[in-house]
């Protein structure tokens, strides 16, 4: 079997995602094609989420993005503490975990391995 590269989505504005990605989620630029409005970005195990903006609508119901974190409870006080608004904060939902949206409406998920395994 092999093993999981990248994942791309539509994104209104790349520029203000890229940005979002990076300093909320932590996430490194890749690469990025300015003209064609297309960033890489990658986390800590060498995943690619790539953004591309399109015009017109997107459905940013069509992904949920799950982010796994060292801790799920510290994670969305400093998220929280930033201005980042949150759909809902730790709690058992699907597991247990923190959701907010991104700029363009995609459901992100926060959660780690120890919240999980003893709340979830």
């Amino acid at each position: 079997m092999g093993k999981l590269n990248h994942l791309q989505i539509a994104v209104k504005d790349c520029r203000a995602s890229r940005d979002w990605y990076i300093e909320h989620m932590g996430m490194k630029l890749e690469f990025e094609a300015r003209r064609r409005r297309v960033a890489g970005l990658q986390d800590d195990l060498g995943i690619t989420l790539i953004l591309e903006q399109v015009e017109g609508e997107i459905d940013p119901g069509s992904c949920i993005l799950a982010f796994e974190v060292d801790d799920v409870e510290a994670k969305y006080e400093e998220l929280f503490a930033n201005g980042v608004r949150f759909v809902h904060a730790p709690k058992k939902v699907w597991g247990y975990g923190a959701e907010l949206k991104d700029p363009n409406g995609y459901r992100v998920r926060l959660w780690d391995e120890r919240t999980m395994n003893e709340k979830g």
